[in-house]
């Protein structure tokens, strides 16, 4: 059989097998649920053909036509719809405006290159920025007088009663800014009139109806001061200017009984003057309120920072009320007095009579060079001298003074000691014999320097050097006062020659040697050439000559000879640690 005709018989097989059993099958319906035939799941041979259910009418929806597309109504358009086409304006081009002269500046021919010169300006157009603490400017010169610098006319009476007419620098300065109720920073040295530079001022200022008329008086001004005795100087000078006010005022101070200070102040008072230290004990004890101070004022701040009294001023100044002006003077202004007033002071006016490191002009300084044993009876060299009228002696320690004292009573000569352990009756019989002149010498120790306000005091005699440089114008302050001439001499051994160098370095000057007395004590040879060399600038003469003075056999001169009373070679050549026999020491 062809191969052909077997693959054509093949596939007419394979249909026949593979073509479907016509069954008449219809669908059912969605929600019905055909019957269950149970001859079909028995498995019996007569089976009936599974029947479908009539589909109904909701089985498939009908199709609905489809509407005729119904072209949507055209709106009459209105008027205001299109806005009707605007005719274009012609192009119009700009009308030029015609050019001024001054709308191109002609071109200017080209210069050749000249320098720039310099112009000069004076000083005046130079802009510079202000000061903040400058002083301004105050009338000066012998002209000015006290009723030109505002005062009331009971306290020019009360100067005029006093004697006064021309104000001090210092007054001129001090007052007009005071009743003007700045803080002050016044650097000024005792003797300048500082104390009637602030008494006047609070005295004015103070004397008002609301004040005087009071029955009980509250304090309105505080002076704190270092010192007894220049606590007591500047309640007399309160008490003599301000005779013709009606105000009440009170001194107290350490030292003495304190029921007649409570007594004193008594009704209240509207002027205290106080030491620090009783000062802070009458707080303590609720005796002394200060809550009602309009003024401070802190006399001689650097004496009292020298004595420890910083701590308690800081407690004082915490009791005051901020709102109050405060008046701060110091003799020197060293950085802890600086910080110190920075502290307390608001904005301060700054004012300065004579620079911190120098002495009055009056005041004549001299050097003496002498061993420490020798000072006793160089001073009494000195003092037989007619002019030394009225001398104050300082020493170093209580003490000493003491013995310097005794030493010149033994000799004939009115002297008397005054320091810190002396009771105040004491010291007020001691300041009170020497005003009178019943006391020649009074002999002093640092802490009552400041306080001792004497007119007339010839001399001052440093009888030890103050360690402290500027303990050292305090001192020489005491003579030389209100225009004065007066003479300062200090007494330096061989240990105190370098605090001599530390005071000279504060003056910026070399104090003039003074070598023509009988006790002149010579320095070894290497500290003479380093202290000619400090002092002159320049190297002393080289060989023995240089080194020492010829002997009296070698020059043909007699050996300088004191005077009758106190001979020199006498005196030094057996004195134990003065040198050899027959050398001056």
């Amino acid at each position: 059989m062809p191969l052909r005709k077997l693959l054509s018989l093949f596939k007419g097989k394979k249909k026949e097998t593979v073509a479907p059993e016509k069954t008449d099958h219809k669908p059912v319906a969605r929600h019905q649920v055909p019957e269950r035939n149970p001859a079909r799941h028995s498995g019996g041979q007569n089976q009936r053909p599974h029947q479908q259910p009539p589909r109904t009418a909701t089985y498939r929806k009908p199709e609905q036509p489809k509407p005729h597309h119904q072209p949507r109504a055209e709106t009459p358009r209105t008027a205001t719809y299109r806005k009707p086409e605007q005719p274009k304006p012609h192009h119009q081009p700009r009308a030029e405006t015609p050019r001024t002269a001054t709308y191109r500046k002609p071109e200017q021919p080209k210069t050749q290159f000249q320098p720039r010169t310099e112009i000069h300006r004076p000083a005046a157009v130079v802009s510079r920025p202000p000061q903040v603490h400058k002083k301004p400017a105050a009338p000066t010169g012998p002209q000015l007088k006290f009723d030109q610098l505002g005062l009331a006319p009971f306290l020019l009476k009360a100067i005029h009663e006093e004697g006064y007419s021309d104000p001090t620098p210092i007054q001129q300065q001090t007052i007009p800014l005071a009743l003007s109720g700045k803080d002050l920073l016044g650097c000024a040295q005792t003797g300048t009139g500082k104390t009637a530079a602030f008494a006047l001022p609070i005295l004015q200022k103070l004397s008002r109806p609301e004040v005087v008329g009071q029955q009980f008086r509250d304090i309105k001004a505080l002076i704190v001061t270092p010192t007894r005795e220049l606590a007591a100087q500047i309640g007399q000078s309160f008490a003599a200017y301000g005779r013709h006010s009606g105000l009440r005022y009170a001194v107290i101070y350490g030292g003495v009984f304190q029921g007649h200070q409570q007594k004193a102040m008594k009704g209240g008072v509207d002027i205290l003057v106080a030491t620090p230290g009783r000062l802070l004990d009458m707080m303590n004890q609720r005796l002394i309120l200060l809550h009602k101070v309009e003024i401070l004022v802190l006399d001689e701040a650097d004496r009292m920072l020298d004595m420890g009294f910083i701590n308690d001023i800081r407690k004082i100044v915490a009791k005051v009320p901020i709102r109050r002006q405060t008046l701060f003077f110091s003799a020197t202004m060293p950085p802890e007095i600086r910080h110190l007033a920075g502290s307390i002071l608001d904005n301060p006016v700054s004012v300065s009579v004579t620079p911190d490191t120098t002495a009055a002009e009056t005041v004549e300084q001299s050097l003496y060079f002498v061993e420490r044993n020798d000072k006793p009876d160089l001073l009494k060299h000195l003092l037989s001298d007619e002019l030394f009228t009225r001398a104050l002696v300082f020493t170093r320690t209580k003490v000493r003074a003491d013995r310097v004292a005794r030493k010149l009573t033994s000799d004939g000569i009115p002297a008397s000691a005054i320091h810190g352990d002396k009771s105040q009756g004491a010291r007020e019989r001691v300041l009170a014999g020497f005003k009178d002149g019943s006391i020649r010498v009074l002999v002093a120790s640092d802490i009552v320097s400041r306080g001792i306000d004497i007119e007339n005091i010839s001399h001052v005699v440093n009888f030890d050097v103050p360690q402290q440089a500027d303990s050292y114008i305090h001192r020489i302050g005491r003579t030389g006062r209100a225009g004065a001439v007066g003479s300062a001499i200090t007494f330096c051994d061989a240990e105190e020659r370098q605090d001599v160098r530390e005071i000279e370095k504060l003056l910026d000057k070399s104090i003039p040697v003074v070598e023509d007395h009988p006790y002149h004590s010579r320095m070894p040879v290497h500290e003479a050439i380093s202290e000619h060399r400090r002092r002159t600038g320049r190297k002393p003469q080289q060989g023995r000559s240089g080194q020492r003075p010829p002997r009296a056999s070698q020059s043909g001169q007699r050996p300088r000879q004191g005077p009758p009373t106190a001979p020199k070679t006498t005196h030094s050549s057996h004195k134990p640690g003065s040198g050899r026999p027959g050398r001056r020491g």
